[in-house]
């Protein structure tokens, strides 16, 4: 197991596989030394585990939980293309989109829970630039997707 595996089992997580498409898209793709993910849900043992609006159905501190799912199924994908996550050099940018009631402006909170995620299992490495989007609806209703973008080693 890697280090970067071991420090997300150190925060009682597990890395799960990688969530099947729900179209015509890759996970995730490599690009000479930058890996893309496509947007991630907050799937667990394929379901979401809450559906709705933020600020509505959902509320922020669930979805800032959600957010971090997402982060940690954006890092299966990442694996999935580059074997061994110890070769992530850095997380480049993270966005992320919240599907809000009409009245949510907390965006940028809910996002905290992926960004914080990647920065407890990756330290600096996981320091990133971001969007926070809020919309008004995302695929099977999620609250939220979160997608990276991040450099890896040759």
């Amino acid at each position: 197991m890697s280090a970067v595996e071991d420090k997300i089992a150190a925060l009682g997580l597990k890395l799960p596989e990688v969530a099947p498409p729900l179209a015509t898209y890759q996970p995730a793709v490599r690009s000479g030394s930058y890996v893309f993910t496509s947007g991630q849900l907050p799937m667990v043992d394929g379901a979401l585990p809450a559906t709705g609006k933020v600020g509505a159905e959902v509320s922020p501190e669930q979805a800032k939980e959600l957010a971090a799912t997402c982060a940690l199924n954006a890092l299966a994908a990442v694996k999935s293309v580059i074997g061994d996550l110890d070769k992530i050099q850095r997380v480049v940018k993270v966005v992320g989109f919240v599907a809000s009631a009409p009245d949510f402006t907390g965006q940028p909170g809910v996002l905290n829970g992926a960004s914080e995620l990647l920065g407890e299992i990756l330290g600096v490495k996981g320091v990133h630039a971001r969007s926070a989007v809020g919309v008004a609806v995302l695929p099977i209703d999620a609250p939220v997707e979160v997608e990276i973008q991040v450099e890896v080693a040759e």
